[in-house]
């Protein structure tokens, strides 16, 4: 069955007026009138196309937003066992990333393909790839949370040397690898339906999951209506029910759903030539997460060797969780662009898809510099006051926290930029492996070392290593810009016919 509604043509009317009032306003505060023009210029599109945009973005936005402060309240309350506690749920955090961001890896591999397809309108082989993908989604968790479970002790001493924290993260390690073979299953059908332009189940079912968690979590960590006082076992516990309710909600939408039919039968056996396209358009995003993912998680490795690296840990928690929440509209600003620039290529609109690719870059960048302004509001005014004492972070925890965020604040705007030209433009267009070597390149040769000789050999402060991390999005998005500007990362990656 060819999908229907795939979100139409973002340039056939390309003669009608252009809504760009908005931007006559805002842009002359850029500079000189040539360079407003230029980015006026820049910023037209036909009408309804920033309208097709915040349809698909907004929902991710709510989403994120959503999902991202219930977590914090989920780390709000282990928090409120003790410091030691958050550095402890952290480290058990760190060898789960690596499987995570395989899994995302295999999310966005498929979705490069999915929605190319989708502009095509070809629905059979969106199930042939979603099967894929769940294959191999469901066997690298199974592999993650059996390794977790059987060796948790090993796995932790080589993330941090404080023993005292290893033996607080041990349940809650043997538990929670559990919880991501669940995800595995929802998670890779809410990419699929969000590269078919269908954010809004994401938002519905990670909404329900996360609200349940913090109920969950409430209930086991401390002991409420009867139930014992778990402590973060109870918080691992809350997760892996939380994924189970995913799974329910998922196959209830699915097999429901009239805008994609599920095919069982393509799905249970994709064939070997979507195997084949699978592996050679998603491999290398799948090698780039998980080398990504692999480099990135020895940043806590590095952290946590350095002098009070228990307080380093927690603040680290503490930062990102924030940064996500006022960075949401930089992953969300990525994922729209990802599925706008697959659906016109898929079409057969390319000689539209550079300059659309120009608009959601500039508009990527006025959405980076305002989460950053955010985000150091928020370090000026109420972190302090409200947020960190919740947390019942001491002194130093407090000003290692405030350190890392004002960082961050100050290059959102180029990890905006990056996120926006990698994962969305450069990934969207199935120019997969010159993003591998731009992101793992600038992570390999560039921040880890940097940040690895500033931490253990030279025993630099917080501030200069948590600096060089941040070497990764300015190196990353000069090399993505420069990629972009050569127009060769414009792939159809579909095929003309596949089996029914």
């Amino acid at each position: 069955m060819a999908a229907k509604n795939n979100g139409g043509s973002l340039q056939a009317r390309s003669k009608r007026r252009t809504h760009t009032g908005f931007f006559r306003i805002v842009l002359p505060f850029f500079g000189r009138k040539g360079f407003n023009l230029r980015m006026l210029s820049i910023m037209k599109q036909p009408r309804g196309f920033y309208r097709g945009v915040f349809a698909l973005m907004i929902p991710m936005v709510l989403q994120n937003l959503i999902t991202q402060t219930l977590t914090f309240a989920d780390v709000f309350m282990v928090g409120l066992l003790g410091q030691n506690y958050l550095a402890a749920v952290s480290t058990v955090a760190t060898p789960f990333f690596v499987v995570m961001v395989l899994m995302m890896g295999v999310q966005s591999g498929a979705g490069v393909l999915i929605a190319q397809y989708w502009g095509k309108g070809n629905a059979a082989v969106i199930n042939r790839i979603l099967g894929v993908g769940l294959y191999i989604s469901f066997a690298v968790s199974v592999i993650g949370a059996i390794l977790m479970s059987a060796f948790p002790h090993t796995l932790l001493n080589m993330i941090i040397n404080d023993q005292n924290i290893v033996q607080l993260g041990l349940d809650y390690a043997r538990i929670i690898g559990f919880s991501y073979v669940f995800n595995s299953i929802s998670g890779m059908y809410i990419a699929a339906q969000r590269s078919m332009g269908n954010p809004k189940i994401g938002f519905f079912v990670l909404t329900i999951s996360a609200v349940f968690n913090v109920f969950a979590n409430w209930v086991l960590i401390f002991g409420h209506f009867g139930f014992p006082a778990l402590g973060i076992k109870g918080a691992a516990i809350a997760t892996l029910f939380s994924r189970v309710l995913e799974v329910i909600i998922v196959a209830c939408y699915a097999f429901k759903n009239k805008r994609f039919i599920l095919n069982i039968k393509l799905l249970l056996k994709p064939g070997l030539i979507i195997v084949k396209d699978f592996f050679k358009y998603s491999l290398p995003v799948i090698l780039n997460e998980a080398l990504w993912g692999i480099g990135a998680m020895l940043y806590p490795i590095i952290l946590g060797h350095m002098s009070q690296s228990a307080v380093i840990l927690a603040a680290y928690t503490i930062a990102g969780n924030i940064e996500r929440i006022f960075g949401i509209t930089v992953f969300a600003t990525g994922g729209a662009t990802a599925i706008i620039i697959g659906r016109e290529i898929g079409a057969g609109r390319k000689d539209t898809v550079y300059s659309v690719g120009k608009t959601m870059i500039v508009l990527s960048m006025m959405l980076g510099f305002a989460s950053g302004a955010l985000l150091m509001f928020a370090r000026f005014t109420f972190l302090d006051k409200w947020i960190y004492p919740l947390f019942k972070l001491d002194q130093a925890a407090q000003a290692t926290s405030t350190t890392m965020i004002t960082i961050l604040a100050v290059v959102m705007l180029l990890r905006s930029l990056g996120v926006t030209l990698g994962i969305g433009v450069l990934r969207g267009g199935g120019d997969v492996r010159a993003v591998m070597f731009i992101d793992v390149g600038t992570l390999y040769f560039l921040a880890i070392p940097a940040a690895a000789l500033s931490a253990l050999v030279f025993g630099a402060p917080i501030a200069v290593v948590y600096s060089c991390i941040a070497l990764e999005d300015i190196g990353k998005a000069i090399l993505l810009l420069r990629r972009f500007r050569g127009k060769r990362w414009i792939n159809d990656v579909t095929r003309a016919e596949l089996p029914a």
